[in-house]
């Protein structure tokens, strides 16, 4: 199983990224894809996850500048970003959960695959 993720980069305040994150078909059929993200000194936290259905899910911080989506047929996940702010810098992990209850679906323990990870800088 594997994840790839890509598509970080350096941009400034107010610009805006798309992350992809390419998934074996054999989990991305289906798996719940969800994006988290870890800036330095502080724990990895819930970005956006969205179902095979296409049913989406946000953290506050994300939600009216993220965009998650996906693409079936291509294995691959998005996350569009806009609006970047210098809060935003950390390295971006696409991660694959089965069968994981809405309760869970924030909860990194509740995905089983994980991608290396794509570094966003946003300068202010």
């Amino acid at each position: 199983v594997q994840l790839q993720a890509s598509g970080g980069g350096l941009v400034q305040a107010g610009g805006y990224l798309r992350l992809s994150c390419a998934a074996s078909a054999r989990i991305f059929s289906s798996y719940t894809m969800g994006w988290f993200r870890q800036s330095p000194g502080k724990e990895r936290e819930f970005v956006a996850a969205i179902r095979y259905s296409g049913h989406t899910y946000y953290a506050d911080s994300a939600k009216g500048r993220f965009t998650i989506s996906r693409d079936n047929a291509k294995n691959t996940v998005y996350l569009q970003m806009n609006s970047l702010k210098p809060e935003d810098t950390a390295v971006y992990y696409c991660a694959a959960a089965y069968g994981v209850i809405l309760s869970r679906i924030r909860i990194e323990e509740a995905y089983e695959y994980w991608g290396q990870g794509t570094l966003v800088t946003v300068s202010s």
